[in-house]
């Protein structure tokens, strides 16, 4: 049993039960809202996964931007996501352990890779689905951060900072 509780009725429209759905969620973006609107579309109860600030630099070789504790706050406050975990541990088999979900969301820039396709395996041996949305591609937490750089970075004269960022 999930340690986040359960929806109070099962809504036979949707196809999964608990969802989840993880993600660093630095610097949050209509991509992000984009994944959680989705995925709270396919499931009664989702739970969305806020990497710690080691996790996500263990991951992508950055710290994020914004603090654990705010990320965790805005996630939180989001209408579709009904409860917010702290992942701590690189392994999502161990996550599922502790939350215990149906499914699990991913963007599709996951599909077909390495770390996709291990997911897959490692979760099929649990009876647990793994479904891929649409990236946002034209904007991504990445984008955001080197326009921050950019901004931190460019000379103070006017009209230069709108020719740097182009």
């Amino acid at each position: 049993m999930s340690d986040f509780g359960e929806p109070a009725r099962r809504d036979n429209t949707r196809p999964y039960r608990v969802g989840y759905a993880p993600g660093a969620y630095d610097l949050f973006h209509i991509g992000h809202l984009n994944i959680l609107r989705h995925a709270r579309s396919q499931c009664d109860y989702l739970v969305a996964g806020v990497v710690s600030d080691e996790m996500a630099e263990l991951a992508k070789g950055r710290r994020p931007m914004i603090p654990l504790v705010e990320r965790l706050e805005i996630v939180r406050s989001v209408k579709y996501v009904d409860a917010a975990f702290v992942e701590t541990v690189p392994d999502k088999v161990e996550t599922w352990k502790q939350v215990r979900f149906d499914v699990i969301f991913k963007g599709d820039d996951w599909r077909g890779t390495p770390k996709g396709d291990k997911l897959e395996r490692d979760f099929a041996a649990h009876g647990v689905d793994v479904v891929y949305f649409p990236y946002t591609v034209h904007t991504s937490s990445t984008q955001l951060r080197r326009a921050l750089d950019a901004l931190a970075e460019a000379p103070a004269g006017p009209g230069q900072l709108t020719a740097e960022l182009r």
